[in-house]
């Protein structure tokens, strides 16, 4: 493939109207956009939460419910529906889909976040219900054009392809817990929050990132490496999808104290699938980085693990949201760079190789996750908890920037998309 600038490409400027031109454009530009945004207003939230000088308004629901909320169901879910809505045609063998079909998911997830975010800032609850019910509707929309991909295939006598089967099923618990969240809004007692953090993490994320993962990590490793062998059997999916509902229905009737089997099961699972998929030192580093990022699930739910078993002992949840956060900054941020920038790359005509501004941020990335999990057991707690969301700010600012100034330009290499 010629992956090097055509004239009339490389002079070309910078063009809004390109970001309706595929599905990755759109919504991942919406998605790097929430991604500075969001932390930007967790960090004044716990700044004022320490040293109270910001003075933000209440009359809102309470911040950490929101950003738990806004980083599960408004950051990271464009980058998935961007992903999936370029990518289920082909794993279907389906028609692509044409702008009618991703732009409005693109609008009503951007829309949401922006309205989410300016209602906590500004102490308008209005605005915070708006913004959901916004991300509902795009959530809703996207999950009907996914479906028409899945139905095409099986009225031409395909599939059914079970990585998009599994995708769908995991996003459509996601519109579950934006119903959950919906109605705590509109009066219903604060276990729906509840139900709707937990199904986002356990029911939303972590299959997405999974199903793509088993699909596609043994598939870029063996184009990149010679002799590479693909290990993706099917039952790894079954076992995730039973080991992950299992952990979110005891979570949910607050058995913790019988999570740890569950989540140790998990843990030397995961450990097990990375062996079977580590490339070594083989292959470029926009490879190695998928592996690295994915070696923090086994970290994560041996950290869940843990912290089970000690409180079956008798003890207390003392790491805190350190699991957590190990699986949010480590394994979703981690891997959040690692993926996005290698689509970005081969979807802009550029090379397959790691961008300075990535390696910055995958990098820096690794030290925010170890700082926000050292941070529950920290004296001053909220001290380093800013410290680990100004840290993502300058992990990400560099990688954001450069992504939306891709998106907003011609490929590299003159090829429409």
């Amino acid at each position: 493939m010629n992956t090097k600038p055509s004239s009339e490409a490389s002079s070309a400027g910078l063009s809004p109207a390109l970001l309706a031109a595929a599905p990755h454009r759109l919504l991942f530009f919406v998605g790097a956009v929430n991604v500075l945004l969001a932390m930007s207003w967790w960090l004044l939230w716990l700044v004022d939460a320490r040293w109270g000088v910001i003075g933000l308004r209440g009359g809102t629901p309470f911040g950490g419910w929101m950003h738990a909320f806004i980083m599960q169901y408004q950051l990271l879910p464009p980058f998935m529906f961007g992903f999936l809505l370029t990518t289920f045609p082909r794993w279907t063998g389906t028609p692509d889909l044409s702008r009618w079909h991703y732009v409005p998911v693109g609008l009503g997830l951007l829309g949401g976040q922006v309205s989410v975010v300016g209602g906590m800032l500004l102490g308008q609850e209005p605005m915070v219900h708006v913004g959901v019910m916004m991300s509902l509707v795009g959530w809703g929309y996207g999950l009907i054009q996914l479906l028409r991909s899945l139905l095409a295939e099986r009225r031409a006598g395909k599939g059914p392809t079970w990585h998009a089967w599994s995708c769908f099923a995991a996003l459509g618990f996601g519109l579950l817990g934006l119903l959950c969240m919906v109605a705590f809004l509109h009066g219903a007692a604060p276990w729906t929050v509840v139900v709707s953090i937990k199904v986002g993490t356990f029911a939303l994320l972590l299959p997405v990132y999974m199903s793509v993962a088993h699909r596609m990590f043994p598939f870029f490793a063996g184009n990149a490496i010679p002799g590479y062998r693909a290990w993706r059997p099917m039952w790894v999916l079954v076992a995730m999808w039973g080991l992950l509902l299992a952990h979110l229905g005891l979570e949910l009737a607050h058995a913790n104290t019988w999570m740890w089997p569950v989540d140790a099961s998990f843990a030397l699972g995961s450990a097990y699938v990375l062996w079977r998929w580590w490339p070594g030192n083989k292959g470029p580093g926009i490879l190695r980085v998928l592996f690295l990022g994915f070696a923090w699930l086994p970290v994560a739910f041996t950290l869940f693990a843990v912290q089970s078993a000690l409180y079956a002992a008798g003890g207390d949840f003392v790491l805190g949201r350190g699991p957590a956060h190990a699986l949010f900054i480590g394994f979703f941020g981690s891997l959040l760079v690692a993926m996005v920038t290698r689509v970005t790359q081969g979807h802009s005509g550029r090379p397959m190789a790691m961008p300075a501004a990535g390696w910055f941020a995958f990098a820096t990335l690794q030290l925010v996750a170890v700082t926000r999990i050292a941070a529950e057991a920290a004296p001053d707690t909220y001290f380093w908890q800013v410290v680990a969301a100004a840290g993502w700010l300058i992990a990400f600012l560099p990688w954001a920037l450069r992504s939306l100034s891709i998106y907003l330009h011609p490929r590299a290499d003159g090829r429409p998309g």
